[in-house]
């Protein structure tokens, strides 16, 4: 299996030895330091593995069931804990579709699915998320899209990149078309508990058998470099069979990151931390709000959800811009929308706090738009 780099990949990769002055569209919360944790770490951690389970420490999975509201519906033994949503994602993915079987995703949405399905032989059916319906997953093309051919539905919930959000009444209808043809459904929610327009969706683990939610600490509350994450699943055999697979590539999880992320979602760290995540990011948005009205050459669908959004860039590609943007006199870093097959667009975000320099960022933005026509 070769696996090809995705666009988004590609593009911060090709980016990664600029040194930007300023940031504009940062896709996670503003990241805690090691000092934040250190009055709730044993210095007698020994640096192995948990040596208590291959499904991660206890103590985690019973706090990841907690943040997804799956208390008495899931249990500890149906989490298994990973490096990141991306491992996740992979494990299952991985473990469940083989060469000839028909996947089913968004777009634009989480790239790794679509990379995932070409390595392995697998076809793709893309359902399209519609700018001028507000980014909203479409019900009835999905319900097209789905045949007696589909072995997995692959969605994220707040959607990544739009944060379009589905709610329980969408979701039911995802699981009853899932259901119809026995098919895996997979839902990300790498941003869930960062909502700012309604209430948090359920979990997928809790609402079906073939049900796979999947998540981490790395966007709400900014813990990526721990790469810690988890899949909940309430099939035995699938949990297994994604613990074998991790045998065979990281073995086992991280202890240090598996303690910090406890540490982070016990309830008042959790609820501390999803607090500061918001407030910073309604601030951000409320900013974004006011660049974009003032601009002319820039619009977009407000997210419902989650840290980052697509513009739309009137009249302007993209890459040329993301490109233009960071090289000088800006300085300034942002992701193309073609990233995610969106070539008009680019990504904006809210996540990072001050550190990010926001709007020093939005004014190097600004003032490409205004020198766009002018030579370089």
């Amino acid at each position: 299996m070769k696996v090809k780099i995705h666009t988004l990949f590609q593009y911060l990769l090709e980016t990664t030895t600029a040194e930007p002055e300023a940031i504009v569209g940062l896709s996670l919360a503003r990241s805690p330091s090691l000092g934040d944790f250190l009055a709730d770490l044993d210095p007698a951690l020994k640096l192995d593995w948990n040596g208590v389970s291959f499904q991660g420490l206890p103590a985690l999975r019973e706090a990841v069931i907690r943040q997804a509201g799956l208390m008495g519906v899931c249990g500890p033994h149906d989490v298994l804990i990973t490096a990141g949503a991306a491992e996740a994602n992979y494990l299952a993915i991985r473990q469940l579709v083989a060469a000839g079987d028909e996947i089913v995703t968004e777009s634009p949405g989480w790239p790794q699915v679509a990379v995932l399905a070409q390595a392995i032989g697998a076809s793709v059916r893309l359902v399209e998320r519609r700018e001028q319906e507000r980014w909203r997953l479409p019900l009835d093309r999905l319900a097209q899209a789905v045949t007696p051919r589909t072995r997995l539905i692959f969605l994220s919930n707040p959607n990544n990149p739009t944060g379009a959000m589905m709610d329980a009444a969408d979701l039911a209808a995802v699981v009853a078309m899932a259901d119809r043809v026995g098919a895996w459904l997979i839902v990300d929610e790498v941003y869930a508990g960062l909502e700012w327009t309604g209430p948090r969706a359920p979990s997928v683990a809790g609402m079906y058998p073939r049900g796979i939610t999947t998540g981490s600490v790395s966007k709400a509350l900014g813990l990526q470099g721990l790469r810690t994450g988890w899949l909940i699943c309430t099939d035995k055999a699938m949990i297994l069979d994604a613990v074998i697979l991790r045998e065979n590539s990281s073995e086992i999880m991280n202890i240090m990151g598996e303690t910090i992320a406890e540490i982070a979602l016990r309830p008042s760290r959790l609820a501390q931390g999803l607090a500061q995540a918001k407030a910073e990011g309604t601030a951000n948005l409320a900013v974004l709000d006011a660049f974009i009205a003032g601009q002319d050459r820039l619009s977009w669908v407000r997210p419902d959800a989650g840290l980052i959004g697509l513009a739309r860039l009137d009249g302007i590609e993209g890459e040329a811009f993301a490109q233009r943007l960071l090289a000088p006199p800006y300085k300034t870093f942002l992701l193309p929308g073609s990233a995610y097959g969106q070539p008009a667009h680019i990504r904006l975000g809210v996540g990072g706090g001050a550190e990010v320099a926001l709007e020093k960022g939005l004014g190097r933005v600004a003032q490409l738009l205004a020198d766009w026509a002018s030579p370089r």
